[in-house]
């Protein structure tokens, strides 16, 4: 089976080879969630770390979420399910964690007064939005809120787990049940939907990246009775990418019906073999294509056949084909919180069998085919009631920590109940939670009610803030001007959300209002002082209010931390991510490529993102893709991730005209008739210098969260925000506080 897929084990040493030609480079979260695991097994890495890549499609992260990476930041993984939205490495490593609060501020207070908080700019490099705060926001973060009291807990044994002990458990939560219920179900229940499919990112027909895959002779009527066929493939590494070397293909009763090793069509750079099994060797004599296997199994296949596989969309791909009616181990036996158990796991849990042995060389597809047919019949005819009895989950997280050679800590209740707070974590390991704030009674945390709340602008004039200092004027243009060449210049730095002629003036000028504030800074950039038609034109922003800063702010915007790294690029079209698989080498560091899309039409835009693990390799890139070869326009990112989808959430506005003041309605005038202390702007830069001093204080490896929780109140809810991140021994300490 593939390195990547649920169910392997890693081998570091292999595992660095592979990482200098990924597969995928894509910001989805399987392709982030394999580099994670690729990272974490290197042993030269000593510091605790967090990823630098939070999922691009989870934009928000709830306080349930805050409290899962609470809670493993206590613990590790060895007592608690990994945190299912962000990666932190080497966990043990961590000396304290720090969560700093600041009540009644929101993601809008932080953009908003961006300038005065220089050390949260400067030090996090990690930030996300949370949602408007419920009426405790503090109790949600720990838990507290959701947590079942220890009285209401089932009873379970005490001490280590042994393999046929079995604990009272409420299956009603668990996973299988709350799936699939308590009662045996049929084949077609097991199948993978479409939009789970779409999900799990099976190839699908209509795909743009689907375009060259096989359709399999997938017009029968699928029923109960349908024959089930496993099928297993194994890949090594080659200059395009992952590509097939073996497939096997099981029928129903264990007949082995198809097992073909298969010579890749590019250059091998790495055989895999601790996975695969496959050598240099056994391929040398291979003449069997891609195209070979797929006529085969094409014709081998009925047309109402399902195919069982565990993490079966890693081998379609590999197979280059499509295939509708599907059913995925890794998926059927569902567990906690979206994670999926190894095949080795289940083999040995379920069916009592030993696969993957340490003593054989790479892992057998014929037999791995064949466990994961049987898992398959099983569950079709045990029913989900009998395999939640098993209780796979607390089994699966006994074993791990066996293997890590500890002693459980009194962990039998998190191990049953997901929803323990981060207060009982603490308790079990021996530690206290030290909460500082200004109001707190002595019997419960303090709740957000008690706290003041500090007004700000309004959502809409954030928007128009940002709509400003992404708009342009250019000219003087002369009244003979090619229109037609204007336009496509203008064009060509980004995408435009409106652009008009502006003939008050005694010669033309243009505005353009770009959708993002890269493009309306690299028009800048390249246009101002050029000649067009003999006559020098200058680009610059309107002059507002709002705009007065923008060169101070766009200059901060380009030096914070989560934005250094990350380069934006236009022009790029549908095929770009299949070209820098291509190319590799010449952009090592890439971690993502984040390609937005049209929320309309879902068509891809023809900008897009990319990340890298350092400035320097951004650079590289940036002067590589924006050279002779490959015609792209771009320049280093300005805007977040988070906040970009974030005012791309809000209701659309029409541009103001310049000069137009918005009259904030009457509850936020009244944060604007007077500077007392608790004015928005003076409570942000108070903040910025004790929050700076505090992290300065902080000894290295320390974990610091700093969150604004975001206001609810009658008048509407403003969004939180969060920036997290890990001092460093060599981190010096931050200037300008």
């Amino acid at each position: 089976m593939e390195p990547e897929r649920a169910g392997t084990e890693r081998h570091p040493r292999k595992v660095r080879k592979r990482r200098q030609a990924p597969n995928k480079l894509v910001g989805a979260a399987e392709a982030m969630k394999a580099s994670w695991d690729l990272e974490e097994s290197q042993p030269e890495a000593k510091k605790a770390r967090l990823s630098t890549i939070l999922f691009t499609d989870n934009c928000e992260v709830t306080h349930d979420q805050l409290c899962e990476l609470l809670k493993y930041a206590v613990l590790g993984k060895s007592n608690v399910p990994k945190p299912s939205w962000c990666q932190l490495f080497h966990q043990n490593h961590l000396n304290n964690v720090v969560v700093f609060v600041l009540q009644g501020m929101s993601q809008l207070h932080f953009y908003r007064f961006y300038l005065e908080f220089g050390c949260l700019r400067k030090a996090f490099r990690h930030k996300f939005r949370l949602p408007p705060p419920s009426s405790d926001f503090l109790a949600d973060i720990v838990g507290l809120q959701t947590k079942q009291r220890a009285g209401d807990l089932p009873k379970t044994m005490e001490g280590p787990l042994p393999s046929n002990a079995k604990a009272t458990i409420n299956l009603q939560n668990d996973p299988i049940i709350q799936k699939y219920g308590s009662k045996k179900v049929g084949l077609t229940r097991c199948l993978l939907t479409k939009e789970e499919m779409r999900t799990f990112h099976f190839p699908l027909q209509g795909f743009p990246e689907c375009e060259n895959f096989l359709l399999t002779k997938c017009n029968g009527s699928i029923a109960d009775n349908s024959p089930l066929f496993g099928l297993d493939c194994e890949m090594c590494l080659t200059s395009k990418g992952r590509e097939l070397t073996r497939i096997s293909l099981v029928a129903e009763g264990g007949c082995c019906v198809m097992d073909e090793l298969v010579k890749p069509e590019n250059k091998i750079l790495d055989y895999l073999t601790s996975f695969s099994g496959i050598t240099k060797k056994i391929l040398n004599p291979v003449t069997t294509k891609l195209k070979d296997v797929q006529r085969q199994l094409k014709a081998l296949l009925p047309p109402d056949a399902v195919l069982v596989g565990h993490s079966l969309d890693l081998d379609l791909r590999a197979l280059k084909m499509i295939h509708p009616y599907v059913i995925d181990t890794s998926l059927l036996y569902v567990r906690e919180q979206g994670r999926r158990f190894k095949l080795k796991f289940l083999a040995k849990a379920i069916l009592g069998k030993d696969i993957q042995c340490p003593d054989r060389l790479g892992h057998d597809a014929t037999e791995d085919a064949r466990i994961i047919l049987e898992l398959a019949q099983y569950f079709l005819k045990y029913g989900p009631k009998k395999i939640a009895e098993l209780n796979l989950e607390a089994l699966a997280n006994h074993q791990e920590i066996q293997a890590a050679g500890q002693e459980p800590r009194n962990t039998t209740e998190i191990l049953q109940h997901p929803n323990t707070s981060v207060l009982e974590c603490l308790d079990s390991v021996g530690q206290k939670l030290l909460f500082l704030t200004r109001e707190i009674d002595a019997g419960e945390l303090a709740s957000s009610r008690n706290c003041q709340t500090i007004k700000c602008l309004s959502n809409k004039e954030m928007r128009i803030k940002w709509t400003e200092i992404s708009t342009v004027y250019a000219g003087p243009f002369s009244k003979n001007c090619n229109l037609r060449a204007l336009k496509r210049l203008f064009k060509s730095f980004g995408p435009v959300q409106s652009m008009t002629f502006v003939l008050e003036t005694r010669q033309p000028h243009l505005c353009i209002q770009y959708e993002v504030l890269e493009a309306a800074q690299l028009a800048i950039e390249s246009l101002d002082g050029i000649l067009v038609d003999g006559t020098c034109i200058k680009v610059q922003r309107p002059v507002t209010e709002l705009t007065l800063d923008c060169e101070t702010l766009v200059n901060e915007l380009e030096g914070d931390s989560e934005n250094q790294g990350s380069i934006y690029l236009f022009g790029v079209s549908e095929t770009f991510k299949e070209q820098l698989l291509q190319e590799p080498r010449l952009f090592l560091g890439l971690e993502a490529v984040i390609l937005p899309k049209d929320l309309k039409n879902g068509k891809q835009k023809k900008y897009c993102f990319l990340k890298f693990k350092s400035f320097g390799s951004a650079q590289r890139a940036l002067n590589i893709l924006t050279g002779k070869d490959w015609k792209l326009k771009g320049r280093h990112a300005l805007t977040p991730r988070h906040l970009h989808a974030w005012l791309r959430g809000l209701p659309s506005e029409s541009r103001r005209p310049a000069g137009l003041r918005v009259v904030p309605p009457p509850f936020e005038q009244e944060a604007l008739q007077t500077l007392k202390l608790d004015h928005p702007k003076i409570a942000a830069w108070r903040w910025g210098r004790k929050i700076g001093k505090l992290y300065n204080s902080l000894c290295p490896g320390t974990l610091c969260l700093i969150l604004l929780p975001g206001t609810k109140s009658t008048h509407g809810s403003l969004s939180g925000l969060g920036l997290m991140g890990i001092k460093e021994e060599e981190e010096s300490t931050i200037s300008g506080l």
